[in-house]
């Protein structure tokens, strides 16, 4: 893939991760399926997004992508956040849908990508990459949400 489209996903994620995380908590506090999301701190929630999407591009292009997504989750606590505040698993796994979502559709508000055919080839093997990162991100936040239980008897 062409440097240029991917510096440009990945810088717009990290120097926009403040408006695409704002646009994300609108989301999240107001969307039907995170009912329970509400009772969320605003500036607790947008640290977590903050904290994500300015280490996308980490994950993206790792080596190992699942192990550096796992590392992301973990340091950023985001995964206990959710659970220690009884945010039921379902809820959580939707944050990071909409996580994902709100890259798209923040890239596609400010235009972002003028691409021709070429082009949008490669741009289609960017967006496999990002989905790719956020599947992970959603399998080991479940996994890790189930341990959590498990130590509690849930």
């Amino acid at each position: 893939m062409p440097k240029a489209i991917l510096d440009k996903l990945m810088d717009f994620c990290e120097f926009h991760a403040e408006q695409i995380a704002e646009q994300w908590y609108k989301a999240l506090s107001t969307n039907p399926r995170t009912i329970n999301c509400r009772k969320l701190s605003r500036d607790s929630c947008l640290r977590h997004a903050l904290y994500i999407y300015q280490n996308v591009e980490k994950a993206f292009l790792a080596d190992d992508c699942y192990q550096e997504v796992e590392h992301i989750l973990e340091v950023g606590g985001f995964v206990e956040f959710f659970y220690a505040r009884g945010i039921p698993l379902e809820e959580m796994i939707y944050t990071l849908i909409l996580l994902r979502r709100h890259i798209w559709l923040y890239a596609d508000s400010q235009a972002l990508f003028n691409l021709d055919v070429s082009d949008m080839y490669n741009a289609i093997n960017s967006t496999t990459r990002i989905l790719l990162v956020f599947d992970y991100a959603t399998y080991i936040a479940a996994h890790k949400y189930n341990e959590l239980s498990a130590k509690k008897g849930r």
